[in-house]
């Protein structure tokens, strides 16, 4: 099975050096520009073997592969080194800044009969049964609390 060959442009190669070795980048964009240049064929180039960049980078071979298919893919350089955009929004969080102060209030009030303080499980499960939220973690509740310097003792 052959492989189609990268054969970049001189002008593509001088961006993709200066992309590798100057700015502040994150280190997954600067190893893919770094594939790229080891697997060029232009000017009779040999291109490096999949398994010496993998052990020169640090990475796996399907890394390798996976960049090499991403840069074929890619409509032009500048898109194949930018980052991809998520597909899906990040989760909001549950946790609001009126539900955090409503579980401030409610750990500073009193607590409920029965018992001597509040824990992180009684104020989760209590912020559950008021409505507050569908549900909440009692280590959300913790750092929470602790975000704000906050203890139950």
């Amino acid at each position: 099975m052959s492989k189609a060959q990268i054969v970049l442009t001189s002008e593509q190669c001088v961006e993709l050096e200066r992309f590798s070795t100057t700015g502040v980048r994150s280190t997954r964009l600067v190893n893919r520009a770094k594939i790229i240049l080891m697997l060029n064929t232009s000017n009779g180039r040999k291109a490096m073997r999949q398994a010496e960049i993998a052990r020169h980078l640090g990475i796996s071979r399907q890394t390798v592969n996976n960049v090499r298919a991403d840069f074929l893919a890619a409509k032009s350089l500048s898109i194949f080194l930018q980052r991809k955009k998520r597909e899906t929004p990040p989760v909001k969080p549950k946790v609001t800044g009126e539900i955090e102060a409503r579980i401030i209030a409610l750990a500073c009030g009193e607590v409920p009969p029965g018992y001597a303080h509040w824990t992180l499980r009684l104020l989760a499960d209590k912020c559950v049964q008021l409505c507050y939220v569908g549900t909440l973690s009692h280590m959300t509740v913790s750092r929470l609390l602790k975000k704000h310097n906050l203890s139950l003792t």
